[in-house]
């Protein structure tokens, strides 16, 4: 994963972690490395992280058990938020682009039914 300048580190490693739990790469339980180990791994401070951690667990996303590992909610509903947020975000930037682009919404209908089709024949 690499960062950019235009957002804080830890909102963008929260937002790459709901990217994971959204699309079950991390399970729901599954145990996270530990703050350091998330440091180590994406070459941030350890204070990043555990801002990161901390955004999270404030969310309900992940929860802590006294000294034992972080894991992701089991809340099967707050995951399906996850999902909606990321995907209204997506299509926030779609429809940007498109409207200055010139599309009209019969174009991005179009479009939508095409990239559809495609992907499900090559699912």
């Amino acid at each position: 994963m690499e960062f950019d300048r235009r957002s804080p580190v830890y909102e963008q490693l929260v937002n790459h972690f709901k990217e994971q739990i959204a699309n079950n790469e991390l399970k729901p339980g599954q145990e996270l490395p530990s703050r350091r180990e998330i440091a180590a791994t994406y070459k941030i401070n350890p204070n990043t992280a555990q801002r990161a951690f901390k955004e999270m667990e404030e969310s309900g996303l992940i929860y802590t058990d006294g000294n034992s590992p972080s894991k992701i909610t089991e809340d099967t509903e707050l995951i399906k938020e996850v999902r909606i947020e990321l995907l209204d975000s997506a299509l926030d930037n779609f429809i940007t682009v498109a409207m200055r682009l010139g599309l009209t919404y019969e174009d991005l209908n179009h479009v939508i039914a095409e990239r559809f089709k495609e992907e499900k024949a090559n699912a």
